[in-house]
C-alpha cells in the first residue's frame, strides 16, 4: 500500500503509476449477489451450466460488477492520512475490454490523470483505473474515474 500524508504530497504523482493494488477473485457468489443487487439476472452470468455452452466456456462477471470494484481496489493500494473524506464523483470514460470469467483474479492499476483544488478544501483527482485479470493479454476494464477528497 502506498501511503501520502497529504492531499498535495499526492498531487505531485500527476503522470504517475501511484499504485497497483492486491488481486481480488471474483466468485460466482458475488456474481450471483451482485445480480440479485441490480435486477440483471442474464443467462451468461448466473447459470453456470448453460455458460458453459457459451461463449466464454463459463460464466462471466458483470462488466458493471467488475467496475464496481474500484472503490475497493483503490482503498487497498492508496491511503492518504489527512483526509476528512473521499467521495466517489463519477466517470469519465469506460471501456470493458475483455470478459472476466468466474475464478478470474484482478486487481487495479492507479494511475493519475490531474489534482485540482475545489471549493470546501477539497480536491478532485483523474484517474485512469486500469483492472487487469491475472494471465490475460488485455485488461478487464480501463476507467477514467473522479474522486473529490476533503480535508
Amino acid at each position: 500500500m502506498k501511503i501520502f500524508q497529504t492531499l498535495q504530497e499526492l498531487a505531485l504523482c500527476v503522470g504517475q503509476t501511484v499504485a497497483i493494488s492486491p488481486w481480488t477473485e471474483i466468485t460466482q457468489k458475488q456474481v450471483n449477489q451482485f445480480a440479485d443487487a441490480t435486477g440483471d439476472h442474464q443467462w451468461i452470468h448466473i447459470d453456470v451450466e448453460k455458460a458453459k455452452t457459451g461463449p466464454f466456456g463459463g460464466p462471466i462477471a458483470h462488466g458493471f460488477l467488475t467496475l464496481s470494484l474500484i472503490p475497493m481496489l483503490s482503498e487497498s493500494a492508496i491511503k492518504i492520512e489527512e483526509v476528512r473524506m473521499g467521495v466517489n464523483y463519477g466517470l469519465n470514460k469506460v471501456r470493458f475490454t475483455s470478459p472476466v470469467p468466474v475464478g478470474s483474479r484482478l486487481r487495479g492499476h492507479m494511475k493519475l490523470l490531474s489534482a485540482t483544488f475545489i471549493d470546501n478544501n477539497g480536491m478532485q483527482f483523474a484517474w485512469e483505473i486500469t483492472i487487469e485479470r491475472e494471465g490475460a493479454d488485455k485488461p478487464a476494464c480501463i476507467a477514467e474515474s473522479l474522486a473529490r477528497y476533503y480535508f
